[in-house]
């Protein structure tokens, strides 16, 4: 039997869906979402009587980030890595045991009221330090030192979610408040990242244009800037600082965002709903940040507006868009989604402009808006789990591992 048989063989051993990480996690990332969205949804209306882990606003700003977001995270980490390195990701027992690490955590804090807090605490912790781990061994082995910032972004997600729970633990809003606030300025600055390295690469391939080059300084200060809003709150020293100086530090980072962005011309692909619906989430992130910007300088702009144009604007349409290209390419297939799929890229785009402006402009029908918002996320997220569950629960057809 040849090399390549055995391969072929060991292959067909693995369940398809544990042969690469991007499928477990973003199916059942995705579907965690509707059903977190679903029951925040009914929290808000005073119906369920669920004794979550903390508070029900501790849930929900918790799970939404170190629930969703996380495993999407690692998802494409981890599925990536194997593109950089040319090494194989986890997969296998390997991939399962990630798997059921991250539900654990989600059990532990939906069902876990009665267990002592330490062990939910413990069992949620595990999660990312795992993963960094498994992530740095192939950078490790094949010496791309550019790819080891990922491993110290997952130590540092790590350390906020401790915050978080360490607020909750010594009653302490601000330190919990830190410790999400933290966790999602970093989720940006992972977002522009990624976003400088793919949506110019996948705007000129979509396209069939020339490719923008990055200008290295531009890049360099963008990032920096997002750098030092992340280690400003991360070391809690924004109490030490005015207003005013806050407001325009996160204009800086607003403006050069919106620079870096418009450079990879977002009107050259309104005909391709895989990048324009990827474009437009990397604009919210500018969208928060010049809101947070507003909110420093004393503007009628709430706290949580801007923070959900980052959340549920930036993220919740970056990692939709993401997850429906990665689940088609690194799965063998062609980059053409499913029509529905750009209906669900138009509904989680409304979410983000429902949660950044109509609550804003228009609180008295605040009720009316956050309904909107948890259904129309619910319904793009559970497309993509109905349209994407054959393609990340069956073997590659071209045969490849994976």
């Amino acid at each position: 039997m040849t090399k390549e048989n055995q391969l072929s063989e060991q292959e067909k051993a693995i369940i398809p869906l544990f042969r690469q990480a991007f499928r477990p996690l973003f199916l059942f990332g995705a579907s965690f979402s509707v059903i977190a969205m679903l029951l925040w949804g009914l929290v808000i209306s005073g119906q369920p009587n669920i004794e979550f882990v903390g508070n029900q606003l501790f849930w929900h700003s918790h799970e939404m980030i170190f629930g969703f977001v996380t495993a999407i995270v690692i998802g494409f980490l981890l599925t990536a890595v194997q593109s950089w390195t040319g090494q194989r990701a986890p997969h296998g027992t390997r991939l399962i045991i990630i798997v059921l690490l991250w539900l654990a955590g989600r059990l532990a804090l939906l069902f876990g009221a009665g267990l002592p807090l330490w062990l939910v605490i413990a069992i949620d912790l595990s999660f990312l330090p795992v993963c960094a781990w498994l992530l740095a061994k192939p950078i490790l082995r094949a010496k791309q030192n550019k790819n080891l910032f990922f491993i110290p972004v997952l130590l540092l997600l790590t350390i906020c979610n401790a915050f978080m729970y360490a607020g909750l633990v010594m009653e302490r809003p601000d330190i919990q408040q830190a410790g999400s606030l933290s966790a999602v300025l970093l989720i940006t600055l992972l977002m522009s990242v990624i976003g400088g390295r793919v949506i110019p690469m996948f705007t000129a391939n979509g396209t069939q244009t020339a490719k923008v080059n990055n200008i290295a300084w531009l890049d360099k200060t963008a990032l920096m800037s997002v750098w030092l809003l992340f280690a400003l709150h991360f070391l809690m020293l924004t109490r030490f600082i005015p207003s005013i100086v806050l407001s325009v530090l996160f204009a800086i980072a607003a403006v050069l965002v919106f620079i870096r962005g418009f450079r990879w011309k977002i009107w050259i692909t309104f005909h391709v709903p895989l990048l324009w619906s990827l474009h437009i989430g990397y604009w919210f992130i500018s969208l928060g940040l010049a809101m947070f910007s507003a909110h420093y300088a004393g503007l009628d702009i709430p706290y949580s507006v801007a923070l959900h144009a980052l959340t549920a604007g930036a993220m919740g349409t970056m990692i939709l868009s993401m997850m429906s290209r990665v689940s088609l390419g690194h799965s063998g297939r062609a980059l053409t989604p499913k029509r529905l799929m750009s209906l669900a890229f138009m509904l989680i785009i409304a979410v983000g402009l429902v949660r950044t402006f109509m609550i804003w402009l228009f609180p008295a029908q605040i009720s009316f808006w956050l309904w909107f918002s948890v259904l129309a996320w619910a319904t793009a997220y559970t497309l993509y789990v109905i349209i994407y569950s054959p393609i990340l629960t069956t073997p590659r057809p071209d045969g490849k591992p994976g």
